[in-house]
């Protein structure tokens, strides 16, 4: 019965709309990022939770197809392994060394002082032990927690019982609140509730249930996400935490640090279930709309070069990008510091740079998957 159900709805599935979703994704961070000088709604943060559970969805249903094939073979693990991590590695080192390349030859900091932490997917464990951030790298953090994700969450799907995922799911769900909530009235900075992957887990672990569910509960997913009720209701528990954390005198308090990546994942949790159904109407012609499918496709690409692009808090005025926008300005006084010009310029250079390493890079890299696994 098990295996039928994966026949049906198994890793190599096209889901269209969450190629549209990915796009919904970057660009929360991207708006987020290129507005930090005026924006107060953790959008970013929200763009971030979307693309986690979206990953320990995509990843779960990969890992679980993956077992049912190679559990009960010769040298099972090691097929379902080595294939994992070479299709993932091929996918993500690429264009994140090459992120690490160029910015250790032009020397820009802390790179090539902290080089090792680059190198082993470790920033964010450097920001956690330091409590700081790191430039224009910052965004790597994320990168290091799913890198750190996919090297351990494998393990768990291949060698726990089966009877035993869903609860381990949930036990990452409690663990991470746990996490954050120790370290918050511990009295750390809130950098290490964000950037710590432990403190992740609740968005990976809803996004893994999802993937449980659709494997083996097809009709119990069908019931729980076949209305916009759920996402309805998840986008008012966010908007409710992210109200809530206004109401106090510090900017991060328990329902920033705590709560509210966990209100995040919930909202994000509907809003992927459904899109696995398949939205209608203006949300359909949305997310599969062609533009949209194109930056969803290379949305990974857009998220590690943005911040090279253009950083609020670390680009000089020296930076290409802030040179080439000075210029348009002279050219054009009625656009000088206008924010939306501005960000739309900053869009427009990410996307021409990111469109360039898929043709060049990622997307021929992407065709020896197969080949090597």
């Amino acid at each position: 019965m098990v295996k039928s159900q994966i026949g049906k709805q198994n890793a190599t599935n096209y889901l269209i709309q969450l190629d549209g979703l990915r796009f919904v994704a970057i660009a929360l961070v991207l708006v987020d990022h290129f507005t930090a000088a005026i924006n107060k709604i953790p959008i970013g943060p929200l763009g971030v939770n979307l693309f986690f559970v979206l990953s320990g969805f995509l990843i779960t249903r990969i890992l679980i197809t993956s077992r049912q094939k190679f559990k009960d073979e010769p040298g099972g693990f090691r097929q379902y392994f080595k294939r994992f991590f070479i299709r993932r590695s091929l996918r993500i080192f690429p264009v994140y060394y090459l992120c690490i390349l160029v910015l250790f030859v032009f020397d820009v900091p802390p790179v090539r002082e902290k080089i090792s932490w680059f190198v082993l997917y470790g920033s964010n464990i450097y920001m956690a032990l330091h409590q700081t951030w790191m430039g224009v790298v910052d965004h790597f953090w994320s990168l290091s927690v799913e890198e750190q994700f996919y090297i351990i969450f494998p393990l768990v799907i291949f060698f726990l019982p089966k009877k035993w995922l869903v609860p381990a799911f949930v036990m990452m769900l409690a663990g991470s609140i746990v996490f954050r909530l120790y370290f918050f009235l511990a009295g750390y900075n809130w950098i290490v509730n964000y950037v710590s992957m432990p403190a992740c887990l609740d968005a990976f672990g809803l996004g893994a249930f999802m993937a449980w569910l659709l494997l083996f509960r097809p009709e119990q997913y069908k019931k729980l996400f076949g209305s916009n009720y759920g996402v309805l209701l998840g986008l008012l528990f966010w908007a409710g935490i992210v109200y809530w954390s206004k109401t106090f005198d510090q900017p991060k308090n328990i329902a920033t640090d705590v709560w509210e990546r966990l209100a995040g994942a919930v909202f994000c949790f509907f809003l992927i279930g459904k899109g696995v159904l398949g939205y209608g109407g203006a949300m359909k012609l949305f997310l599969e709309n062609s533009i949209v499918l194109y930056l969803g496709k290379i949305s990974y690409g857009l998220y590690a070069y943005h911040n090279l692009v253009y950083n609020h808090f670390h680009s000089p005025p020296t930076h290409p990008t802030l040179r080439a926008l000075r210029k348009i300005e002279q050219i054009v006084p009625a656009v000088a510091h206008n924010i939306v010009f501005e960000s739309v310029f900053f869009f427009l250079v990410t996307v021409m740079v990111a469109s360039l390493s898929w043709y060049l890079m990622e997307k021929p890299i992407n065709g020896l998957k197969d080949r090597w696994t």
